[in-house]
C-alpha cells in the first residue's frame, strides 16, 4: 500500500555498525519501497532536510542516495525541488534511466531444446533426506571411505603433476577396459571410453550427436525416464517398447528407428534378464550405420543367482552399440563419474562433442579411481557389497510375504538393487507412494515410469541400502498404511 510521507521514514532502518554504509543502506531501502508500490510513479519524497532529521543522518548521506537512484532511473531530481519517483511498482531499472517491465505475462523466448524440457522432465516424489526404501541406491556406509581417501590424494597430486592431460585420463581408460573385458564382455580399446560426470551426461552426448528432430527413437515401457527425457529434448519421436519376461520386445512389422535405448542385464525398473535370443534378434534387426543401440548397464555389476550374460555390447560384431555404466550404484552416488563406450567409427566426433558441451569429469577423482581399482579395491568392495545386497534382497522378499502377502507380489530379480512389488488389487499405486512417504517409507510408483498410459501398477522398492533390522522397521510401516 502506499505511505505517506511520514510514514517513509519509519520503513528505513539503517544499521550504525554494518559493512554496507548509510549511503548504500538507503539507497537499496529507497529503491525497495519504490519497486514494491509503496511510493508510487509521479510521488514526492521528503525534502533531503527533513528525511535526514527524520533518520538520524547528515543531509549529505541523504542526497547522494537522491542522486544515485536519480542516475539509475528511479528518480526525476532538479535543484530546489523535492525529487520525483519516476517508475510504477513492480517496475525496475536495467540501465540508467532505461526502465523494462516485469510484467508477469512476459515470457523470455528459449531455444527449442529449452522448450521441451519441462515437458520431457520426470517428476520425484523423494524427500531430501534418504529413507528406507529408497531405489536406486547402493549402501555409502559399507564403501571404503579410508582407502578412498588416500587414492584422492594421490589421485590430486597426480592431475596437478599432469595438469595438461586429457580429458578422459588414460589411466582409468586402461583399467576400465580391463575392467569391463572381464567383468562384462565388453570388447573396447582405450580411446573408445570417455569418461564422465554420470550415466545421463552420456545419454544427453549421444542424443546431441545422433538426433535429428523427428528421429524415431524405441526405449522400455515402462522405463527409466531419464533416457525418453533426453531424446525427446533433442526433438526425437519416443516409442515405448512393451515388455515380456525377457525385457523389451520388438514389434514385428516396426520399421527400424534411429536408436534403441534398453536396460538388457538388468531391465530398469522390473529386473528382467535379456536371454542371449532377444538380444541377438535386437542386434540381427539394427541396420548398421543406420540404426544404434544405447545399452545402459547401470547395476550390471550385482548378480545373485547365475553368472552374468555377457553384454550387448560384445555381441556386437558390426560397431552399432553404445555401453554406458557408473561407479555411482557400485561405490557412492556422490562420486559422479560415469562413463560411455563409444563405436569406433563415432569416437572423434564424440571426443569433440564432450568437449564443446562441457561434459568432463574431475581429472583427480579419474586418476583416483585408476588407482582404486588397480590396486584391487574396487573388486574386493565388490565382492563384498554382492553378498550383502544378496542377503537384503531376499530379507526384503521374505519380508514382503510375511508381512504384506495379501496385498503385494514381490518379482525377485536375479541381480541389481531393487525390485518390483506389484499390487493385488486395484491400480492407486501413486496414491500408495504418497501415504507411505508421508509416514517414513520411500518407494516409487511402477505406474510413474511409464512413457504413455500405465499398464503395470506397483511399488518399486530399494534394498541394497538398507540393513535387513532398517528393512524389517520399514515393512512394518508399510504394513500399517495397508
Amino acid at each position: 500500500m502506499p505511505v505517506s510521507d511520514g510514514v517513509i521514514s519509519t520503513l528505513i532502518d539503517l544499521k550504525r555498525v554494518s559493512e554496507e554504509g548509510l549511503v548504500a543502506q538507503l539507497t537499496s531501502q529507497l529503491r525497495g519501497l519504490i519497486v514494491a508500490g509503496r511510493v508510487g510513479k509521479g510521488r514526492a519524497l521528503p525534502s533531503s532536510r527533513r528525511l535526514a532529521k527524520d533518520l538520524g543522518v547528515s543531509r549529505n548521506t541523504v542526497t547522494y542516495a537522491f542522486e544515485q537512484l536519480a542516475a539509475e532511473g528511479y528518480l526525476a531530481a532538479s535543484h530546489g525541488r523535492r525529487p520525483v519517483v519516476t517508475v510504477d511498482g513492480g517496475e525496475r531499472i536495467e540501465g540508467a534511466g532505461a526502465v523494462a517491465s516485469r510484467a508477469r505475462s512476459s515470457r523470455p523466448r528459449l531455444s527449442p531444446w529449452a522448450s521441451k524440457l519441462k515437458q520431457t522432465d520426470w517428476p520425484m516424489s523423494y524427500q531430501a533426506s534418504l529413507k528406507p526404501l529408497r531405489p536406486g541406491h547402493g549402501d555409502a556406509r559399507e564403501f571404503p571411505n579410508e582407502i578412498w581417501a588416500r587414492c584422492l590424494r594421490r589421485g590430486a597430486v597426480r592431475a596437478a603433476r599432469r595438469e595438461l592431460g586429457p580429458v578422459n585420463r588414460t589411466r582409468l581408460r586402461e583399467a576400465l577396459a580391463h575392467y569391463l573385458a572381464t567383468s562384462r564382455g565388453v570388447r573396447a580399446t582405450t580411446d573408445q571410453i570417455l569418461i564422465l560426470p554420470s550415466a545421463q551426461a552420456a545419454l544427453t552426448l549421444i542424443a546431441a550427436v545422433l538426433i535429428t528432430p523427428g528421429d524415431d527413437v524405441w526405449v522400455e515401457d515402462p522405463g527409466y525416464p531419464g533416457a525418453a527425457a533426453a531424446f525427446r529434448a533433442s526433438g526425437a519421436r519416443v516409442t515405448g517398447m512393451k515388455l515380456d519376461e525377457q525385457g523389451m520386445q520388438r514389434m514385428p512389422g516396426m520399421a527400424a528407428p534411429k536408436l534403441i535405448f534398453m536396460t538388457p542385464s538388468h531391465q530398469h525398473p522390473t529386473g528382467r534378464l535379456m536371454s542371449l535370443a532377444r538380444r541377438t534378434e535386437f542386434l540381427g534387426s539394427s541396420r548398421p550405420g543406420k540404426t544404434w543401440i544405447v545399452e545402459d548397464d547401470y547395476d550390471g555389476e550385482f548378480h545373485y543367482d547365475s553368472r552374468p550374460v555377457p553384454s550387448l555390447q560384445g555381441l556386437d560384431a558390426h560397431g552399432r552399440v553404445f555401453y554406458v555404466g557408473t561407479f555411482s550404484k557400485a561405490m557412492t552416488s556422490d562420486i559422479r563419474l560415469g562413463y560411455l563406450v563409444v563405436p569406433p567409427a563415432l569416437v572423434s566426433t564424440l571426443e569433440i562433442a564432450q568437449r564443446h558441451i562441457g561434459l568432463i569429469a574431475s581429472s583427480h577423482v579419474q586418476e583416483a579411481l585408476a588407482e582404486f581399482i588397480a590396486d584391487g579395491h574396487f573388486l574386493a568392495h565388490l565382492r563384498r557389497v554382492r553378498r550383502l545386497y544378496h542377503a537384503r534382497r531376499d530379507h526384503l522378499v521374505e519380508g514382503l510375504e510375511r508381512h504384506l502377502g495379501e496385498v503385494l507380489t514381490a518379482e525377485i530379480p536375479s541381480g541389481g538393487i531393487q525390485l518390483v512389488a506389484r499390487l493385488k488389487r486395484g491400480r492407486a499405486d501413486q496414491a500408495a507412494v504418497k501415504r507411505l512417504v508421508e509416514a517414513g517409507v520411500e518407494t516409487r510408483a511402477l505406474s510413474s515410469l511409464a512413457l504413455g498410459r500405465p499398464r503395470d501398477h506397483g511399488l518399486l522398492l530399494g534394498f541394497a541400502a538398507w540393513r535387513e533390522n532398517e528393512i524389517s522397521a520399514a515393512l512394518r510401516t508399510m504394513a500399517s498404511c495397508f
